[in-house]
């Protein structure tokens, strides 16, 4: 078959470059890994042609120790497992370079519209121009960085992929060279668990080295184009951060770990602006300067470097300092090297003195427990009835007082309720640090009624607060379908209510709502958890305009499609009327952030698609993506087919007992990657409920059946056709942007399947069948969305990522054998310690190297 001009591209620039610097570092010299560099490609090969005969993974490595005597012993054989294990981990990190090394050639970039093509497209027409400025006035794209537990490269190997990525840039061979032997000693695997405070550490790198330089990048970009002064900015591209201030589950993270992570990203703040300001100074050495230069470095290098106990916003400051250094290379010196100083006052604009918001989140349990804490603690000054437990919704409503008080816990107060209020009050003092941008939303999950949010909102004025200077966002989080169904009249009592309409009113009359998709897709499957939430944002969007309230979606995605992940892009590009979409606001989580925002250039890719999906929106808007009546009903139909489907395979009693038996699950709480449990509730037995969605759907990936993310589909698909409406659905299809995406990323995700690796438990007598009813789902699912998209191949318009997905799926086949090997084993040696490693060493790799699996 004749390769594309892209995969050809891709071919020449990354799987032939891999394969020359992969040759070169299975011949290096490493005393710990001598020979298996010369044994893998065997190994693989063995495992490959195991896996298409439909072995066990006993069978495939007895054989293949057969065939190499002399790892006779037992010994030997688990050391060269472990040995192998080594050498993949740092291949997927070999792979992750050369491709990110290769991004620009690899023609990703005309796959979807960047921000030149919104320019080009406007500036030849003047109203179209004046709306797209219009929109620029108010419009954002917030990328919320979280600690979610599946960002598995410790700082140090972050750092040699930068660095060996450049070199590959450069062809720079010596320099690779030694980088390769560097990723060869350096160890993968954290000691010990993260604390919230290493998680920030961690993410604070990205921060550092790829946002902040980005961000201002493209805020300059977009500057240029309208002829913006630095004066008139507004932030396009905003910044959030959950580590140290997501609390859900989580009891690692405390009031103090809050205070520090807010503390660290002040100071790492200012050390780029000291870094930037050395810059500054080596080029403005004329007169008139060097009073405001010198109370600049001062300002700057005490809060890089002595950060004072009980700092303050400077932001102010700065941006005095750096109008009056313009002012006078203006007026004296012809305005020379002016634009470093735009530059610098452009990056104060964007990150202030916080760098990214801190976002505060607790379940709404929690709250509910602190509320009750304190009514009970004063009943007088709380003054509301003994009988607010047992009052309907609207009852509780109405019994909330919103009194300005001061109340404080005592030692008799839980844990959980003592950190609650706590960190409200610690949350003034951030706002004081850093500005109001600082820490200015608490989220609350598992929101359920109105009276979630209203009780909070009273927890702040209980701890003095006041009124028209609670500087605070209140942000309900709808996860599941019930609650995606019940959010617009959650939100409907709130923009009725008269103490909180009014505190909407100081806060811009704007409301930001987060919808989750990972807990919704573990809830009703893949097909209707995207249609809920769709659903979800046109009757929130209904509700809100009928209140005249700004409104803001702030998507919880995870990395893979079955977590909101996949072509995320596509999604914002396809909303309709009837889908407010002003703002974008989302989490980048796990291993999404090393692999979308690890580099310069695949950040300013990402962010700038991100945008050109906002913006693009709203001027050239496709009449296709508002639904019609008769489309939207098509879509609700074949959600109910598919979740009955999902809730058939869900409520079978051996659900959580396969997943439990054959994946890694148990495994998961025992890696050293993040300061989050692997469940809620962790002193009762397992369930369905208390897992989190994140375990739920790595656990599947790990597996290579990639359930949450295509099981359903295909049956909703062939009912539709049994019923006579294929038309509909391939008209869906061509004209949905929306629709056209799920299905698109429902194939990514079957394309990071293979049931053939898992085909000897067909004849497990208690599993077999189990597995064939997924197994022929996965079948029906890949005829009917190749049908759909009149394909061959899955991903077949998408050649360079299914190539890419194809490439990494073989170099990790071999860490899957080895990983259901000892998972097999541990059932009937449920104490080896050895075999217990060979698992959790063998997940890293597997989920680094699918860069979207978790």
């Amino acid at each position: 078959m004749k390769l594309s001009k892209k995969q050809a591209v891709f071919e020449n620039e990354v799987l032939t470059r891999f394969e020359l610097f992969n040759s070169l570092f299975m011949t290096l010299p490493f005393y710990q890994v001598k020979h298996t560099g010369t044994l893998l490609p065997f190994f693989t090969t063995h495992c490959e042609r195991g896996v298409a005969n439909k072995l066990d993974p006993e069978t495939i490595l007895e054989s293949f120790f057969n065939e190499y005597k002399q790892y006779i012993g037992e010994s030997d054989r688990i050391d060269l497992l472990f040995r192998i294990i080594q050498y993949i981990e740092r291949q997927v990190v070999l792979f992750d370079a050369v491709e990110d090394s290769a991004f620009k050639k690899t023609g990703r970039s005309d796959e979807a519209g960047m921000l030149d093509s919104v320019f080009k497209l406007t500036e030849n027409n003047k109203a179209l121009r004046k709306k797209l400025i219009d929109k620029l006035q108010n419009f954002s794209l917030r990328l919320v960085l979280t600690a979610h537990p599946t960002q598995f490269y410790p700082g140090p190997v972050l750092s040699i992929i930068t660095d060996l990525t450049e070199a590959l840039k450069q062809n720079d061979i010596h320099n690779a060279h030694l980088l390769l032997q560097q990723l060869g000693k350096t160890p993968f695997m954290n000691k010990r668990k993260p604390t919230p405070v290493d998680e920030a550490i961690s993410l604070a790198w990205f921060l550092e080295n790829v946002f902040y330089p980005v961000a201002s990048a493209i805020q300059s970009k977009i500057d240029d184009e309208f002829d913006i002064s630095a004066e008139d900015i507004n932030p396009v591209v905003e910044l959030g951060f959950w580590p140290g201030g997501d609390r859900d589950g989580n009891p690692n993270v405390t009031v103090e770990s809050t205070r520090q992570v807010a503390m660290l990203l002040r100071t790492v703040l200012f050390r780029c602006y000291y870094r930037d300001f050395r810059v500054l100074k080596r080029r403005l050495t004329f007169r008139g300067v060097e009073k405001y230069m010198d109370k600049l470095y001062d300002l700057l290098y005490e809060n890089s470097f002595n950060p004072p106990q009980t700092p303050r916003n400077e932001k102010s400051h700065i941006l005095q300092n750096l109008r009056e250094i313009k002012r006078v290379l203006v007026e004296y010196h012809d305005g020379l090297f002016v634009e470093l100083v735009d530059d610098m006052a452009r990056k104060v604009k964007t990150f202030g003195c916080f760098f990214a918001t801190l976002d505060l989140r607790q379940d709404s349990s929690i709250l509910r427990q602190t509320h009750r804490y304190l009514r009970e603690k004063y009943p007088d000054l709380a003054g509301i009835s003994a009988d607010f437990e047992q009052r309907d919704e609207a009852g509780k409503q109405a019994a909330l007082q919103f009194q300005e008080l001061d109340l404080r816990h005592d030692a008799a107060a839980s844990a959980l309720v003592a950190d609650t209020l706590d960190v409200i009050h610690l949350i003034k003092e951030i706002q004081l640090s850093g500005g109001e941008r600082a820490a200015q939303r608490f989220i609350i999950s598992n929101c359920q009624q109105a009276s979630d949010i209203l009780e909070l909102m009273e927890l702040f004025l209980w701890s003095d607060w006041k009124r028209d200077s609670l500087h605070m966002d209140f942000v309900p989080l709808f996860e599941t379908v019930d609650d995606l169904e019940r959010a617009a009249d959650v939100m409907k009592s709130l923009y009725t209510h008269k103490q909180y309409a009014a505190h909407l009113k100081r806060r811009g009359n704007r409301q930001t709502i987060m919808l989750g998709f990972s807990d919704s897709t573990k809830d009703g499957g893949y097909l209707m958890a995207n249609w809920s939430i769709y659903k979800a944002k046109i009757e929130l969007t209904a509700i809100a305009r009928q209140y005249d309230v700004d409104l803001v979606f702030f998507d919880g995605r995870g990395g893979p499609p079955a977590r909101g992940g996949g072509k995320t892009q596509r999604f914002y590009a396809a909303m309709g009327k009837e889908v407010v979409n002003d703002h974008i606001q989302l989490t980048i989580q796990g291993q999404t952030i090393s692999s979308q925002y690890g580099s310069l250039d695949t950040a300013h890719y990402n962010i700038e698609q991100l945008l050109y999906a906002g913006l693009n929106s709203h001027i050239g808007q496709k009449d296709g993506d508002t639904l019609s009546v008769e489309k939207k009903e098509l879509i609700d139909y074949m959600a109910n087919v598919s979740h009955e489907k999902f809730l058939e395979l869900r409520h079978d009693p051996l659900f959580l007992k396969y997943l439990e038996r054959f994946s890694p699950l148990k495994f998961l709480s025992q890696i050293n990657i993040s300061s989050r449990p692997v469940k809620r509730n962790a002193d009762r037995e397992l369930r369905l409920e208390d897992l989190r969605a994140i375990s739920f759907v790595t656990s599947w990936s790990q597996l290579k059946q990639n359930i949450p993310g295509f099981y359903g589909v295909g049956m909703a698909l062939q009912q539709a056709d049994k019923d006579g409406r294929w038309n509909e659905v391939v008209e869906l299809y061509e004209t949905s942007g929306m629709f056209k995406t799920m299905i698109d990323n429902c194939m990514m995700s079957m394309s990071k399947s293979n049931f053939d690796l898992t085909s000897y438990i067909q004849k497990d007598k208690e599993f077999g069948a189990f597995w064939q009813k997924m197994c022929d789902e996965f079948e029906r699912t890949k005829t009917y969305v190749l049908k759909l998209s009149q394909s061959t191949t899955l991903m077949e318009n998408y050649p360079v990522e299914r190539e890419s997905i194809a490439m990494r799926e073989k170099i990790v086949l071999p860490l899957l054998i080895i990983q259901h090997y000892a998972i097999r084993q541990l059932q009937e040696e449920p104490d080896n310690e050895v075999y217990a490693k060979l698992v959790t060493r063998t997940i890293y790799g597997v989920v680094n190297a699918g860069r979207n699996l978790a």
